[in-house]
């Protein structure tokens, strides 16, 4: 069945769809086989609809917010309390501490500040290396491990 771009893009309620798909994490491709679209026309539909853009865009905040904020609290540990029952009547709650997790504060460095933290850099060199330096070099290396 062909989705007609006029109704789809102007019905509130497709409008709100696509926002909830979003929210849910959903990627572009699903989001545009949900719709019944390919993605190149999902993408000329943002470029053309600024409603759509909208609606995918409001829905992609809240879950990247979401997905931030418990990164943040992963990585920062955090208090939480354990529950346990009995028959169906809580008969014991243990407050419990999650320590910082290393990995989640390393993510979240590199992806805030990756000049500063990613794990490599780019050193630009300039110069050149001749063959005479290069033989050198080799004759360095095999005198330290003396083959001479």
């Amino acid at each position: 069945m062909r989705v007609n771009r006029k109704n789809w893009l102007t019905d509130p309620d497709n409008l709100l769809r696509a926002e909830g798909w979003a929210r849910d994490g959903l990627t572009d491709e699903q989001i545009a086989k949900n719709i019944g679209i390919s993605i190149r026309t999902l993408y000329d539909w943002k470029k053309s609809s600024p409603q759509f853009l909208q609606s995918l865009k409001r829905g992609k905040e809240v879950i990247d917010l979401e997905v931030e904020n418990a990164l943040h609290k992963r990585a920062m540990g955090y208090e939480y309390e354990e529950k346990t029952y009995e028959n169906g009547k809580l008969v014991k709650v243990v407050k419990k501490q999650q320590p910082p997790d290393v990995t989640a504060q390393i993510f979240w460095l590199k992806n805030r500040n990756p000049e500063k933290w990613r794990d490599t850099k780019n050193i630009d060199v300039k110069g050149e290396l001749t063959v005479s330096a290069m033989d050198k070099l080799k004759a360095a290396r095999e005198k330290a491990n003396g083959k001479t």
